[in-house]
């Protein structure tokens, strides 16, 4: 059955379509979508709010063990809405970070499945993420720099943690997208499948976790988080203090409305 937040939950999330995230119970898996497919399900403040309320859900339910991440297709997620962004609107939440996500995950087990692009803002909440599957159609990139903008969304940060330092300069630097296959072989996706069966892999994958012991699950996540994460939570407040004056710069703005303009249907 799926559970779209209904109007009261919209309403608490602020402004706009109360179908641009959905959200689905199966069984012991929660499944969190994007759902603006027109723009490539890029992120608007409102979303992120629900999608924010979605992962406390997630972590709040005590029947729901592990989350599942995806966007409707063609693309996972284009990163926030530069045309919103141009108006002075921010994707992210305090101590959340993009898409309520990015500086907090859920304590719970979270799961990629990706299809189409991964980009930008997108490609961060991908590795914010514990696991990944994608399509082999999936892409993945930082391209901001290309606009006059950074990764200020934690990509920066996780992305040297997931592969090698020298290859995550690589792909911060020349914004240049790699596909599914090379992020396997990166070590960014665990699963590689057709396109159009990333969530039902997704929810495999989930299910097969679920069968363990809740916290043995949690308490291995945990673990293995720490590790991996480190000293995270410090490395984002000095990231964002360096960061916060490129974001709010008038070449950023600029940039944004220049992609704007350039889009195929002009600004929205």
């Amino acid at each position: 059955m799926t559970e779209e937040f209904g109007q009261d939950r919209a309403a608490e999330a602020g402004s706009g379509s109360g179908t641009d995230v959905l959200v689905e119970r199966r069984g012991p898996v929660l499944v969190i979508q994007l759902n603006r497919p027109r723009v490539r399900n890029a992120l608007t403040r409102a979303m992120a709010e629900r999608l924010a309320a979605a992962f406390a859900e997630l972590d709040a339910r005590a029947e729901l063990r592990l989350g599942v991440l995806t966007g409707t297709p063609p693309a996972f997620c284009s990163g926030m809405d530069l045309g919103a962004f141009a108006r002075g609107e921010r994707a992210s939440l305090p101590g959340r970070g993009f898409g309520g996500l990015t500086e907090r995950p859920p304590s719970k087990p979270l799961i990629a499945a990706v299809e189409g692009a991964a980009v930008g803002g997108g490609f961060e909440m991908v590795l914010a993420c514990d696991m990944v599957v994608a399509a082999d159609d999936a892409v993945f990139g930082l391209p901001e720099l290309r606009r006059g903008l950074v990764a200020a969304a934690g990509g920066l940060l996780r992305l040297p943690r997931a592969i090698a330092p020298a290859v995550a300069m690589e792909m911060a630097l020349t914004g240049e997208p790699i596909d599914a296959q090379r992020a396997f072989a990166l070590g960014l996706v665990n699963r590689v499948v057709a396109p159009g069966t990333a969530l039902t892999a997704a929810c495999e994958l989930a299910e097969k976790i679920a069968a363990h012991a809740d916290h043995a699950v949690l308490a291995s996540k945990g673990v293995l988080a720490r590790v991996r994460d480190g000293e995270l939570a410090d490395e984002y407040r000095s990231h964002r203090e360096l960061l916060a004056g490129i974001l709010d710069s008038p070449g950023a703005r600029a940039g944004a409305r220049e992609f704007v303009r350039e889009r195929p249907g002009g600004p929205r």
